[in-house]
């Protein structure tokens, strides 16, 4: 087990002598370079976007501000990553100064930023007047807005893919989409997306829906579309657990699709923490010796917490304490809360974006469903929670063998299905190499495929679109412990990964049969059209 308490922080941070010299005095070598070019007028725009335009680069004291900031950014981080410290303290360090960093950027002011003065020039101080609008909007709506969300509805143009609710209970909505094809492969296939979002990053325009490409690909797909609790809601689904969501809502999917379809084994999906639940309830379903699953897909998903990237700066001992002390015995931790959070791991993107297109600049946000559906959170049960911060992430319990769910202990080394696991490199939220340590867990044969982008934009990459590209290996050889190891000795593809994981689902998902005409049976009758009630609630 990891413990994540044990190093003992040491302050003030202090460099080493000849580490500090060797910054100061590459800091004062290229000062005084920006000093000369400065004065001979020569000072080119820098690489960063965010001082490329015609604005900055006509404008030499603006030039020489970001010029003069980049250098002081380089040097904070520099100093922040040879600080002598323990690795956790370094990290929080290294965490903080990024984040002044950011927020320090000359982008981020009216003052500093040629381009806002420019724009309200020409508008005759109206973009001021849109950027203030946006402003108060956004303070009143308690967060900032990233996309026009009004272009983007589920069920109108967004989770649009023909099918109907046929299961429902406090937790989850199952829905199971209508056949595309005259025949369907006899094993279906059930999707488990996150909860902290809304399902239907699975199924967003039909262009870019995995979802749709998997029914006209012939198979039977459905999905688990999880309840967002509300504050007035109750029915105590504030106090809904870890093993709430493993028995009542991944197990119960299960179940409901086999009694369904009438197949003793179904394929499942799990993406992010819907993988990590997915493989929790399949260890469960193992340590009461069924064996429901036959093939098993993980996107950008945790089994193993060692190393959880930038995360880190957010685990330890006293948050959990704190968090369980909140809403460990009930509560909601807020859909606002966990946005905010995850986009300060990319505040320059994220938010300082904003803050200059949105106020500075007057602009109004694209529409982009990418960011409607991020801007659509899901409120989580407190203590579940509590439970997924403190086993996970503080004290990765899950993959030791000693963890009880349900009742009983689970072993994620007994999961000997094929697999196929899915990372993308650039990922700040499930760093690659870290769902490549599921290789070390789970027994059965196993494909890992490493997409480019992120954690969304790479899983979100349909064919048609040629974008990207992914890495993987050939044949079935066995992977090697190191996944910098695996990377050396992968082939690199263009484009989508979806095809290659649809030939490899074909291939654990028999043979054809025909399509059903109806939806659900008797027991389990369609409740309601696609996409269901659940995924149209709002977080507040």
């Amino acid at each position: 087990m990891t413990d994540r308490n044990s190093s003992q922080r040491r302050a003030p941070p202090r460099v080493a002598p000849a580490q500090l010299a060797a910054i100061r005095s590459n800091f004062i070598q290229s000062w005084q370079s920006l000093l000369d070019q400065f004065r001979q007028g020569t000072l080119a725009p820098p690489a960063d976007r965010r001082f490329s335009s015609d604005a900055w680069a006509g404008n030499p004291q603006a030039l020489f501000s970001a010029h003069a900031y980049l250098l002081m950014a380089d040097a904070l981080r520099r100093l922040a990553q040879v600080a002598d410290l323990e690795d956790d303290a370094r990290e929080r360090l290294g965490f903080s100064v990024m984040q002044w960093i950011e927020a320090a950027a000359p982008s981020n002011f009216l003052a500093s930023n040629p381009d806002a003065l420019k724009a309200a020039a020409d508008s005759g101080g109206e973009s001021l007047q849109r950027g203030l609008a946006n402003l108060m909007r956004d303070l009143a709506r308690g967060r900032m807005t990233q996309t026009d969300e009004s272009a983007f509805v589920p069920g109108e143009n967004l989770a649009v893919t023909p099918g109907a609710v046929i299961h429902e209970n406090a937790l989850m909505q199952l829905i199971q989409y209508r056949p595309q094809t005259a025949k369907v492969r006899r094993r279906p296939l059930l999707m488990v997306p996150p909860c902290i979002n809304k399902y239907y990053i699975l199924d967003l325009q039909p262009a870019n829906s995995l979802v749709r490409h998997a029914v006209q690909a012939g198979f039977e797909v459905f999905m688990v579309s999880w309840r967002n609790p509300l504050p007035d809601d109750g029915d105590g689904i504030e106090c809904k657990t870890w093993d709430d969501y493993v028995e009542d809502g991944v197990l119960q999917a299960v179940r409901v699709v086999r009694e369904v379809t009438r197949q003793p084994q179904i394929n499942a999906l799990g993406f992010c923490v819907g993988g990590t639940l997915l493989s929790s309830a399949l260890a469960v379903a193992r340590a009461r010796g069924e064996d429901p699953v036959a093939a098993l897909t993980l996107l950008t998903t945790f089994l193993d917490f060692r190393e959880t990237g930038i995360l880190d700066v957010f685990v330890d001992e006293q948050h959990a304490r704190v968090r369980e002390q909140q809403l460990g015995a009930g509560g909601l931790m807020t859909a606002g809360e966990l946005s905010t959070t995850f986009s300060f791991l990319r505040p320059a993107e994220l938010v300082w974006n904003y803050v200059g297109s949105n106020y500075l600049m007057g602009e109004s946000p694209r529409a982009f469903d990418l960011l409607a559906w991020n801007a659509d959170g899901t409120n989580l049960p407190g203590p579940f929670f509590t439970w997924y911060f403190r086993n996970t992430y503080l004290e990765n319990r899950l993959g030791t063998g000693q963890l009880r769910i349900c009742g009983v202990p689970v072993d994620l080394c007994a999961l000997d299905m094929p697999a196929y696991l899915y990372a993308s490199r650039e990922d700040h939220i499930v760093p690659w190499t870290s769902a490549y340590a599921s290789t070390r867990l789970l027994r059965g044969p196993l494909r890992f495929v490493l997409g480019e982008s992120g954690h969304i934009a790479g899983v979100v990459n349909p064919p048609e679109r040629g974008r990207r590209g992914y890495w993987f290996r050939s044949g079935d050889t066995a992977l090697p412990g190191d996944p910098e190891i695996w990377l050396s000795q992968a082939d690199h593809a263009k484009g989508s990964w979806w095809p290659d994981w649809l030939d490899w689902l074909a291939g654990h998902s028999g043979d054809w049969r025909a399509a059903r005409r109806t939806l659900g049976n008797r027991t389990y009758p369609a409740i309601e059209p696609a996409p269901g009630r659940y995924v149209k609630v709002k977080a507040v």
